[in-house]
């Protein structure tokens, strides 16, 4: 039986996510199960712990526990779906970005460069949006947008324009399609990294990842209790620069405001100082976890007004 994914920063990320025995808990991206399992390990029986995943794929890998509640949603909707449930606030939230490793094994899926498949790329599959729709669709200027922004590609434009042209001839429907599109702009000594950048943006806006994200870290103010932890686990500049600014400053600019005597109002203090990156030894293990960064910040309590004279 093949693993569906093997869980990076494992032990360190519930470590800092510093799980009491009765509280409650978010993971955002249940996918596997592995971080949610091992967040059970460390609850009591008052314990609760509400796991998202938006994929039905993952049904199967849910543990029989009645501490454990899945909600089958994207995390975007983080606030409302607990509201439903009950739940006003959690005591930590853990979120393990980016794509399982069952999404790049299922060839079929098309998430992966290697092999020939739809190009379809939703983790949701009832989401309307496919890779297809957008390399089909798209106009140059916005195929440009995407793949300079989301896939951080040095020159868009010309792999847009690639694009554009084959499409001319006929739609592409399929990876090995849009690989061979691109073949002309593709640099021969980067050519997995070009690709990887490629397939990135575009999964990136098949599954509006960054707004998702951005939605989630928003909440995740309003849901945790002061005191409460917030762990995320990112695999590219993207996701971290929003995590890390979030966390500095309770914005996606990084800048910390200040009130009228000088104090920072920022709603989180970071645990981590820097991100954690994984092991020597996991890296050996688990090859695709090089890119994970960990980040973790903790709700402040709320200060009482100053006032002045």
């Amino acid at each position: 039986m093949s693993v569906y994914h093997t869980p990076v920063l494992l032990e360190e990320s519930v470590q800092l996510l510093a799980v009491e025995p009765q509280g409650t808990y978010a993971d955002l991206t249940f996918g596997g199960g592995g971080h949610s399992r091992r967040i059970l390990a460390e609850l009591g029986d008052g314990g609760r712990l509400f796991a998202f995943d938006q994929d039905r794929d993952t049904h199967a890998n849910r543990p029989d526990d009645p501490r454990f509640h899945f909600v089958e949603s994207n995390f975007r909707f983080l606030r409302g779906a607990l509201r439903l449930r009950g739940v006003v606030q959690v005591d930590g939230i853990l979120a393990d970005l980016g794509v399982s490793s069952h999404h790049f094994d299922e060839v079929e899926r098309g998430f992966s460069f290697r092999g020939e498949a739809p190009l379809d790329m939703r983790m949701n599959q009832r989401g309307r949006l496919t890779a297809a729709a957008v390399v089909n669709t798209y106009a140059a200027d916005d195929l440009t947008r995407i793949l300079g922004d989301w896939g951080e590609i040095e020159t868009p434009w010309k792999a847009a324009n690639c694009i554009v042209r084959a499409r001319g001839a006929g739609a592409l429907e399929t990876t090995a399609q849009l690989v061979e599109a691109v073949k002309p702009c593709t640099p021969r000594k980067d050519e997995a990294k070009f690709l990887t950048k490629l397939f990135q943006a575009l999964r990136i806006e098949v599954n509006g990842e960054m707004e998702a994200l951005k939605m989630a870290l928003e909440q995740s103010l309003k849901v945790l209790r002061p005191g409460g932890r917030l762990v995320v686990i990112s695999y590219h500049s993207l996701e971290d620069r929003l995590v890390k600014n979030f966390m500095r400053s309770g914005n996606f600019t990084g800048e910390v405001e200040k009130d009228f005597f000088g104090r920072a109002l920022t709603p989180f203090e970071p645990v981590t100082r820097k991100a954690v990156a994984p092991s020597a030894e996991e890296l050996a293990r688990n090859p695709r976890s090089r890119s994970a960064k960990l980040r973790a910040a903790v709700k402040k309590q709320a200060e009482p007004a100053k006032t002045g004279m």
